[in-house]
């Protein structure tokens, strides 16, 4: 029976691709061709202007992959809610010792709640593939129109589609299918209580627009949270909002600019929020870059560090008298198993000397994880917590500077064996809300989670004389105290 749901969906997902690509995809793969074509024939121009033209080729090819990629997402992010609700309403009612007829009894519950799953969104699909079809005929018209020279390069991705659809489709088959095979192991542990509601509470989770920040804002929505996705890009989170309030029906999320790369602009974030809220419950400091090219903060920060630890650290100080004056409240930090690899550069914190990307990732990360620590020991007695969590390796956007990730060998040859090990935004979002809303965590803090368990951290994590370094470092950097951003 699950077998045969998990192949209604590749057979349903496989045959509307196959019409798209026949009424869209191939036209542009011709398109690029064409053009391509046409750039090498032009004997005129230099090799690098040829080359720039063969690379404007394949922008319409690149523009339909997101679109589609963005929307299969979607897709599969609404039905793994809905089965991952089947899921908890059969936990609810079981006992903790249930029988063997009581297990059979719930297995057959489970598959019927989930077949309705199924039978929901296979229904979606064809109104969901012909919006597809129209953006992206819109889209290649209009290229034609501006770029009479345009299209071609990583042509090899058109074709991949099917491949990775039917993958993704793979996976929801195996969540309905409640099995133990490998991607569904590796998802990790989900929060448990499923009844613990955020009525009224007020929340705030950076870089909600995407990702595990996205699921975590989603989650805490339907649990009647008053959310407040803090992001840099305005677009993203209005899409990403409608998306939550729509589904959650709580119309209390509210997009509020704010990129944790300028203090300008997390200083003036906080004014506003403080503006329109008396009280702040929860911040999630979910925000993250990594493994980018060395790039600088407004104020002269790399990147990496700026993002992840420094603005967070500005954005948290900023907001520590309305998480006081609402008390008990928590503080979430969103670091990274990454964090036990992580040095500290003493001699140089902004990676002036020298650069290395995942080093100075691993920086940010550990820097994430001595900040909570230290944070939970100035915190004692004001009835405020803040935990570190790791989300585990999630599938999102923060990995788009990883090159292993962005060729087309790697879409072919290496995701389909490294997808199953990555996480989906919906599970690495897990340990974020247990942080947020385990009962049990009312009174803990100063540690660190991993799949709603607490972990160890590294040895460097817990260097109370570094960290206290660090600390003097970031109010400097940030101007917390000042006002006056120092970077030195």
């Amino acid at each position: 029976m699950i077998e045969q749901q998990k192949q209604r969906i590749e057979m349903e997902i496989t045959k509307q691709l196959d019409d798209l690509d026949r009424t869209v995809l191939r036209k542009m793969q011709a398109d690029m061709h064409d053009c391509a074509a046409k750039c090498c024939k032009d004997m005129a121009s230099s090799m690098d202007t040829v080359q720039q033209c063969v690379e404007r080729c394949s922008v319409p090819a690149q523009r339909a992959q997101q679109h589609v990629e963005t929307e299969m997402n979607s897709f599969n992010n609404r039905l793994q809610r809905c089965v991952m609700d089947c899921n908890d309403s059969i936990k609810d009612k079981m006992g903790p010792n249930p029988s063997e007829g009581e297990k059979a009894k719930y297995t057959a519950e489970f598959e019927r709640c989930a077949i309705k799953c199924v039978d929901k969104h296979v229904e979606i699909l064809p109104n969901m593939f012909a919006s597809m079809r129209k953006v992206l005929q819109r889209r290649s018209s209009a290229c034609i129109k501006v770029f009479p020279q345009k299209k071609h390069t990583r042509v090899v991705k058109m074709s991949i589609f099917r491949s990775k659809i039917i993958l993704a489709s793979s996976a929801i088959g195996t969540l309905i299918g409640g099995t133990v095979l490998l991607k569904d192991y590796m998802q990790g542990a989900k929060f448990q209580n499923s009844d613990i509601r955020a009525d009224g509470k007020v929340v705030i989770v950076t870089g909600a627009n995407t990702g595990i920040g996205k699921e975590t804002a989603h989650y805490l929505a339907r649990r009647g949270a008053h959310v407040y996705m803090a992001c840099r890009d305005m677009k993203k989170c209005e899409e990403a909002r409608t998306d939550i309030v729509l589904d959650t029906r709580n119309p209390q999320v509210f997009c509020r600019e704010c990129d944790l790369a300028s203090m300008q602009s997390i200083r003036q974030f906080v004014k506003q929020f403080k503006s329109e809220q008396q009280r702040l419950d929860i911040l999630i400091n979910n925000a993250g870059v990594m493994r980018c090219p060395r790039t600088v903060t407004k104020e002269g920060i790399e990147l990496q560090l700026g993002v992840n630890h420094m603005g967070h650290f500005l954005l948290t100080n900023l907001l520590l008298d309305q998480l006081k004056l609402s008390a008990p409240s928590r503080i979430v930090v969103v670091s990274s198993l990454a964090h036990t690899r992580g040095q500290i550069a003493l001699d140089d914190l902004n990676s002036i000397k020298s650069y290395d990307e995942a080093r100075a990732y691993e920086q940010s990360k550990l820097a994430n994880v001595l900040f909570t620590r230290e944070l939970a020991k100035r915190l004692q007695g004001t009835g405020v917590t803040v935990n570190a969590v790791h989300p585990g390796i999630v599938d999102t956007e923060l990995m788009r500077h990883m090159s292993i990730f962005n060729s087309w060998f790697s879409a072919i040859f290496v995701k389909p064996f490294v997808w199953p090990f990555l996480k989906s935004p919906l599970y690495g979002a897990q340990t974020s809300v247990y942080a947020a809303l385990e009962p049990s965590l009312e009174k803990v803090s100063g540690q660190y989670f991993s799949d709603c368990a607490p972990k160890e951290v590294a040895e460097q994590a817990k260097d109370e004389q570094v960290a206290k370094w660090l600390w003097a470092v970031s109010e400097k950097w940030t101007g917390t105290l000042t006002g006056t951003a120092a970077v030195s």
